[in-house]
């Protein structure tokens, strides 16, 4: 389905891209933004990763750490199929060929549960970090919360399939308690805001 001989092409140095349909755009496109922060997310999604490969108490969470790698390593792939969606803007008749679809988000919300439920309530916001992990997790957050407003902008201007708005959305409450569960996993302290501490 890719072939990739040659990395430079020079069709975008005025600034042009195409689209899978083979539309040229700005690269500043909604359309263009939008998959751009997909991609972005799943680069910081490899950093957890290599958190996870590099984190020298893993022994002490290996069931945790292998879930967790497994977790990721499936969401990347999914990225890469909402990334195509993005690159396809949707005609009648349906999803794209790749596409994020309803079983996705019902997955991120399993797996969102199940390391939510040991976790002790918030009182507060919590403040990234939580140890190595737990802040790439919160990065990553943040950029998936940006992915979303770009797809919301998309979507007040084109087309864009519901699963898509609402697995972006999930995705980053995902992210959210992995980065809690990471901190108790590995015994590393949360901070919580403590509102109006500055001015004390």
């Amino acid at each position: 389905m890719v072939f990739i001989s040659r990395v430079y092409t020079r069709s975008g140095d005025d600034g042009g891209t195409m689209l899978a349909t083979g539309q040229r755009v700005g690269k500043d496109h909604a359309r263009i933004r939008s998959y751009g922060d997909v991609d972005e997310l799943n680069c910081v999604l490899g950093l957890v990763r290599v958190e996870l490969e590099r984190e020298p108490r893993r022994a002490l969470a290996s069931a945790f750490v292998t879930r967790v790698d497994g977790e990721i390593g499936r969401i990347q792939q999914e990225l890469f199929d909402l990334g195509a969606e993005l690159a396809s803007p949707t005609v009648e008749g349906g999803a794209p060929k790749l596409a994020i679809h309803q079983h996705h988000v019902d997955q991120l919300e399993r797996d969102l549960d199940a390391h939510n439920e040991p976790l002790a309530p918030l009182r507060s916001f919590v403040l990234p970090g939580g140890g190595p992990i737990g802040a790439t997790c919160h990065l990553a957050r943040t950029v998936c919360r940006r992915a979303e407003r770009e797809l919301v902008a998309l979507a007040h201007a084109e087309p864009v399939r519901p699963e898509a708005l609402r697995y972006i959305n999930r995705l980053s409450d995902y992210l959210f308690v992995l980065a809690r569960a990471s901190a108790h996993a590995f015994g590393d302290s949360e901070v919580l805001w403590d509102p109006g501490r500055s001015e004390r």
